[in-house]
């Protein structure tokens, strides 16, 4: 079951080619780029991919978990604890009590969020609500989806000084699955890498569940 109801996108990718042709004294064509134009301009995170704003729900998702989230800066909003509105003590309230979540954020981000989010160090309850958001995002702009990737694979390595095992479970599937390819150097290629090995793994999850 989705944790993630993605309520509504604001602005489209005739409005992010037009804003780059714009900043670079072209004209304005007024329709929808390339894949590939798509994925170049997502991989350099030129300012032109805010205009893609991405508004969603979670829904009884826990207080601490919540917190995480509203750490970075984006829009967020969550249901009240105020006593004066609950009729509830809120210094009596556990930190896994329920609440709603709602959030609005530009692709630029959910790039940077999503970077910590889907990382082995982020809390596994935590992290279940990116991964979910990822999945859900893929269905309907699939390349936005594809370049939410953790901090490892955004760099090449895991920078963290306490490592978890993604980076090394990653490289491993891949040298098994596909031999290890020097373009992993090339980032897109890397994300495609990455993407097929997070699909084969919550394939994988599905089916033991």
């Amino acid at each position: 079951m989705s944790l993630t109801n993605l309520i509504k996108i604001k602005g489209d990718w005739a409005e992010v080619l037009d804003d780059a042709r714009l900043t670079a004294g072209k004209q304005l064509l007024g329709k929808e780029p390339s894949l590939e134009w798509k994925k170049k301009i997502l991989i350099s995170e030129h300012s032109p991919i805010r205009a893609l704003i991405f508004k969603w729900d979670w829904r009884d998702i826990m207080s601490w978990v919540a917190t995480h989230w509203v750490r970075h800066k984006w829009e967020s909003l969550v249901k009240t604890q105020r006593t004066d509105r609950t009729g509830i003590d809120r210094g009596k309230l556990p930190q896994d009590e329920l609440v709603n979540f709602r959030g609005e954020a530009n692709t630029q981000h959910l790039i940077d969020t999503w970077r910590k989010r889907l990382c082995g160090q982020a809390s596994p309850e935590t992290r279940a609500y990116a991964e979910d958001f990822k999945e859900i995002l893929h269905g309907v702009e699939p390349e936005v989806s594809n370049v939410l990737v953790p901090n490892c694979v955004y760099r090449c390595g895991c920078p963290e000084e306490k490592q978890c095992a993604t980076w090394h479970k990653f490289c491993t599937w891949m040298d098994r699955v596909y031999g290890f390819h020097p373009g992993v150097l090339s980032i897109q290629t890397r994300y495609d890498l990455y993407n097929r090995w997070f699909y084969e793994q919550r394939q994988q999850k599905s089916e033991s569940d």
